[in-house]
C-alpha cells in the first residue's frame, strides 16, 4: 500500500471513530447524517472504480446501452467494508455487527436524499429493487443536459407523453451522472416499464430526417404539416389522425417531403429547391391562391420554419403485457452478457 492510501485509510478511520456511534440528540439514529450521506452516496455507486463496474471495455463497446439490477447483497458488503475501517479491533467489529440491520435501515432512508429532483417531494420509505444502465454513446458527449424518464406504467400518450417526476406512473431517478464525455449512468428507485432518453429542449431546433438507399445514399425529408395548424398531413393532403390503440408517432404517418442540398456542398440546404418541393405538397397550406389572381403567395420564413421545425428526439425502451407487438424486452433479466464476458475471457486467456 502506497502512503497516500495508508493516509486515506487513517483519515477515514479517525472521521469514522468520530462520528458513528454518536447517536442523534432524539436517539432515534445511530450514525450521524455526515456517515448516512458518505454510506448512500457509496450505495449509489459513488467513488466506486469504473473498472469494477465494467472491468473489460467490451462490455460496453461504443453506441452501446447495458441495463441492469443492483445487487444489495454487493453493495451492503461495500457499506460493511467501508464501516470496517472505523474499527481497531475484534470487539469494536462484534459491536459494529450487531448494529448493521440498523445502520442499513437508515442507509435506505438516506440513499434516497442523494438526489434532489429539484421542487419535486422527496422519497420516504425502505428502498426496493434498484436498477439502471450504462450507455456510451456519442449522444452523451453531444447532449450533456439529455433527460432520462423512467415509467412504471406506459403513458396513456405513448411515447409523446412527458410526465412530471411527481406523477406517480414515474419512476424516481436515484442518481444521474455523467461518468466519461460519452458514458452516462442512471439508477433507478424500482424496475422501469418505459424508458424514455431524449435531447435536452434547450430551444428551437430544425432538423431533416435522414433514410438509407440500398444504393447506399442516404434520402432527407421532413414530415409534412399544414402551416395552418401545424397539424401533420399524409399523401393526399388529409389531416393525420392517430390511433389510440396504436404508438405509431402521427409524424411517421404524414407525407414525406424531400429535402435538398445545394451541391459539392455537404449539409448546406438548398433554401430554393426546397421550398418548392414544400409548396408542391398537398395539404401543407403553401400554396392557396390569392383569391382574384391565377398565382399563389409566395412562401415566408415563418412558413419555411414550420416545415423544419423538429422537437427534440427521444429513444424509447419499453415492456409492457398490453402493447408487446409496439414493445422491446429491455428490462428482462437475462445471461446473455455473462456469456459473452465468458467468451471474451476465454480469447484473452488463448491471446496469453
Amino acid at each position: 500500500m502506497s502512503l497516500s492510501e495508508t493516509l486515506g485509510v487513517a483519515q477515514a478511520r479517525a472521521a469514522l471513530e468520530h462520528e458513528l456511534f454518536l447517536a442523534s440528540p432524539d436517539g432515534e439514529t445511530v450514525a450521524t447524517d455526515s456517515v448516512l450521506e458518505f454510506l448512500a452516496r457509496l450505495r449509489m455507486l459513488e467513488g466506486v472504480p469504473f473498472n469494477t463496474l465494467v472491468p473489460d471495455a467490451d462490455l460496453l463497446p461504443v453506441e452501446s446501452i447495458r441495463f441492469f439490477y443492483l445487487d444489495r447483497a454487493w453493495t451492503d458488503a461495500l457499506v460493511q467494508g467501508a464501516l470496517s475501517v472505523g474499527t481497531a479491533n475484534s470487539l469494536e467489529r462484534a459491536q459494529l455487527e450487531k448494529l448493521y440491520p440498523k445502520i442499513e435501515e437508515e442507509i435506505d432512508e438516506a440513499e434516497r436524499r442523494v438526489r434532489s429532483p429539484g421542487s419535486e417531494p422527496t422519497l420516504t420509505g425502505t428502498a426496493g429493487v434498484v436498477t439502471g444502465f450504462l450507455m456510451r454513446s456519442a449522444a452523451v458527449a453531444g447532449w450533456p443536459g439529455m433527460h432520462i424518464r423512467a415509467y412504471d406504467t406506459e403513458p396513456a400518450d405513448h411515447d409523446e407523453e412527458v410526465l412530471p417526476e411527481s406523477n406517480s406512473d414515474r419512476i424516481k431517478l436515484l442518481r444521474l451522472e455523467r461518468l466519461a464525455p460519452s458514458v452516462i449512468l442512471a439508477l433507478f428507485d424500482g424496475i422501469p416499464n418505459v424508458l424514455h432518453i431524449e435531447e435536452p429542449r434547450q430551444g428551437l431546433q430544425f432538423g431533416v430526417r435522414l433514410e438509407e438507399q440500398s444504393s447506399g445514399r442516404w434520402r432527407a425529408f421532413v414530415p409534412a404539416r399544414d402551416v395552418r395548424t401545424a397539424g401533420y398531413v399524409d399523401d393526399a393532403g388529409a389531416p393525420v389522425v392517430p390511433d389510440e390503440d396504436d404508438p405509431t408517432a402521427p409524424s411517421t404517418l404524414a407525407a414525406q417531403i424531400p429535402v435538398r442540398f445545394r451541391r459539392g456542398a455537404a449539409g448546406v440546404l438548398d433554401l430554393s429547391n426546397t421550398a418548392r418541393a414544400f409548396a408542391d405538397a398537398d395539404g401543407t397550406g403553401m400554396t392557396a391562391p390569392i383569391p382574384g389572381e391565377d398565382f399563389g403567395e409566395d412562401i415566408d420564413g415563418a412558413e419555411f420554419a414550420m416545415q423544419m421545425l423538429r422537437f427534440p428526439y427521444r429513444q424509447v425502451f419499453a415492456q409492457s403485457t398490453t402493447t408487446p407487438q409496439f414493445q422491446d424486452a429491455a428490462f428482462v433479466p437475462n445471461v446473455a452478457v455473462v456469456a459473452d464476458f465468458e467468451n471474451i475471457l476465454r480469447q484473452r486467456l488463448e491471446e496469453d
